[in-house]
């Protein structure tokens, strides 16, 4: 084998894998070397490649701690330690031990473990969460709980104003599109799955008295709704002692959020992603950033302020859910990367792999595979950091949440990366027991549920490995008709925010967009829906019908733990929310519901849902 073969798999790069078609794809050289560079490791050469190669495996060879370790909580780790050595609890405790003693057992959390100059994480996880009762609820965009007449954007208060009714139905969670923060300097820029941060807020989903709104039509004003919301925030904002609003949100959450509101506030003034900004402000810790701190720390403490707003209305929301007595109440959505231009890599640059993006392999629509311009994290940056990033976000996230999906939890596996320039894709492996271990521990902690979005190329055994820890998987019953047999272990839907609701789905207008598009020819279209009227007819054989309330039925009765119901299904939406592959060419995130947040209980069609499930036992 050549040095960049042998660098490529030692760095955990997968020399060959199976796309969706069923193609088996090798790891070409240039993706080889675009994706080592990513990751910090030169291999432009082959004599530069073995040049890595040596430094690289020196640096494994002194090792005599694994960089990590999963153990059970409470249960001591099995590893002899040759050394003295001490243990650093997450808590703030210290045990220390002799060489060859053996360690303790270790109280949930991410602990770390000294000795000889080395360092290792111990992961103290549950061996598995304990699944939810069987329940229901619905799936909803935010964004688009305002009626046209009313206008504007979906605000936090219209969630609560939602969830409440909707458990006063009986239902077990409301979910939504991924909230993190995005990009309020730039409106078009409303993607939820491309955020400048996940371990923060959308301020643009505010409530905020003086708002101005006018009414529109079926699809959101962003521009609009977002200038309008920004304004009436900063005359809400003016006139309050920011310097004790900065100093309160600061005690409870440190230089991580200062250094948060200083990039929005750099982005005001430079633009709303820091490439572009010009060099001297491009680092977090240069000093013409630390002086535009200093010179603009009303500025900064704004973007606190928000972040402060943002969690006090997301606290009124879980209270709204607790009060309505429901069993998970809010179902949030983590986006599975981070825009490469947001605060997330500008704040932390070294935890991101460089000129490559997150995307997919080849598929049917895809044929030459998808990038999704987000950065990936690198895998042993993460673990170099004992996997801290990522308990952090989840924990953002469940601080608020009773339910949590995972976006595209097969990248707990392996994360599909695309070098920009050109070069096909390829496979980077990931740690999944130790993400996996990260995710019941913050699961545990919060007393919430997991879902890992396990669709697509899944890898063998992952959905094992998720059933074993207690986390649910997923189906779709646009894909896999045989509900009855569905595992217990799952969140079962018809579909999801990336697919056609099912009155659509059946009419085959997904395939009329790509059509349209140029996505397909003509004569792959007519093929396609063909399929397409068979699935249809062998779906409404399998739940002893064709209409949405057969559907509902059919989920109802299914083994799945948590049926979620999409309300664009309920209310007999034609067109879906994201038409994967689209940016621009298609409404993307605009589509309003139909009825305000406070009318949808009074809807015939849920209260027929929430009758269904209901009798179903759920």
């Amino acid at each position: 084998m050549t040095a960049l073969a042998v660098l490529a798999q030692a760095a955990g790069l997968l020399p060959v894998y199976r796309d969706l078609t069923g193609t088996e794809r090798e790891t070409l050289p240039e993706t080889a070397q675009a994706l080592l560079a990513a990751m910090g490791l030169p291999a432009a050469t082959e004599a530069e490649a073995a040049e890595t190669l040596a430094a690289f495996e020196a640096m494994r060879a002194g090792r005599v701690l694994p960089d990590w370790l999963v153990a059970a909580e409470g249960v001591a780790p099995e590893l002899t330690v040759p050394a003295e050595w001490r243990i650093e609890l997450e808590s703030g405790g210290l045990i220390e031990g002799r060489a060859e003693d053996p360690l303790p057992a270790l109280p949930l959390g991410i602990h770390r473990l000294i000795s000889g100059g080395q360092t290792s994480t111990l992961l103290a996880a549950p061996p598995a969460l304990p699944l939810p009762e069987r329940g229901w609820g619905v799936m909803l965009p935010l964004y688009g709980l305002r009626d046209a007449a009313t206008g504007g954007l979906g605000d936090f208060e219209d969630l609560r104003t939602a969830l409440a009714w909707l458990g006063g139905l009986g239902a077990g969670f409301v979910g939504i599109n991924p909230i993190h923060a995005g990009f309020p300097t730039d409106p078009h820029a409303i993607s939820p799955y491309s955020p400048s941060s996940r371990r923060r807020f959308n301020v643009a989903h505010l409530a905020v008295p003086g708002e101005g709104t006018q009414a529109g039509g079926d699809l959101v004003d962003y521009p609009g709704a977002i200038a309008a919301r920004m304004a009436a925030l900063r005359a809400a904002f003016a006139g309050l002692d920011a310097k004790a609003l900065a100093a309160r949100r600061r005690a409870a959450d440190g230089a991580d959020l200062d250094r948060f509101a200083l990039h929005q506030a750099l982005a005001d003034r430079f633009g709303p992603y820091w490439p572009d900004w010009p060099a001297e402000y491009r680092s977090p810790d240069s000093p013409a950033t630390r002086r535009f701190a200093a010179e603009n720390a009303e500025a900064v403490a704004f973007h606190l302020w928000l972040q402060l707003q943002a969690e006090s209305q997301l606290d009124r929301v879980r209270a709204a859910a607790q009060a309505a007595g429901m069993a998970q109440g809010l179902y949030l959505d983590l986006a599975v990367g981070t825009h490469p231009g947001g605060a997330e890599t500008w704040a932390d640059p070294g935890l991101f792999a460089q000129g490559v993006s997150l995307g997919a392999p080849p598929d049917a629509f895809a044929p030459q595979g998808q990038s999704w311009g987000l950065a990936p994290m690198v895998p042993g940056a993460l673990a170099a950091r004992g996997f801290r990033p990522l308990a952090e976000i989840l924990r953002a996230q469940l601080r608020f949440a009773g339910l949590l999906r995972i976006d595209h939890i097969l990248g707990f596996e392996r994360t599909f990366w695309v070098p920009e320039g050109g070069a096909p894709g390829g496979y980077v492996r990931m740690p999944r027991a130790a993400l996996l271990a990260v995710a019941r521990i913050e699961a545990a902690r919060a007393g919430a549920v997991i879902v890992g979005e396990d669709l697509g190329n899944v890898p063998e055994g992952l959905r094992e490995d998720l059933a074993a820890s207690g986390l649910l998987g997923c189906r779709l019953a646009m894909f896999d008709t045989d509900l009855e047999t569905w595992p217990e272990p799952v969140l079962g839907s018809f579909g999801s925010h990336d697919l056609p609701p099912f009155a659509a789905w059946g009419a085959g207008r997904d395939i009329d967009w790509h059509l349209t598009l140029g996505h397909i020819p003509p004569d792959r279209a007519e093929a396609l829906r063909a399929e397409r009227a068979g699935q249809a007819h062998a779906l409404s054989v399998r739940i002893g019908g064709v209409g949405v309330d057969a559907l509902h039925a059919a989920l109802a009765a299914s083994p799945a733990r948590l049926a979620a119901l999409q309300v664009e299904d309920m209310l007999g939406a034609t067109e879906q929310a994201n038409l994967p592959g689209t940016v621009d060419s298609h409404p993307n995130w605009r589509r309003r519901i139909g009825p305000g947040a406070a009318d949808l209980a009074e809807c015939e069609p849920i209260q027929r849902a929430a009758q269904i499930m209901a009798r179903a036992g759920r």
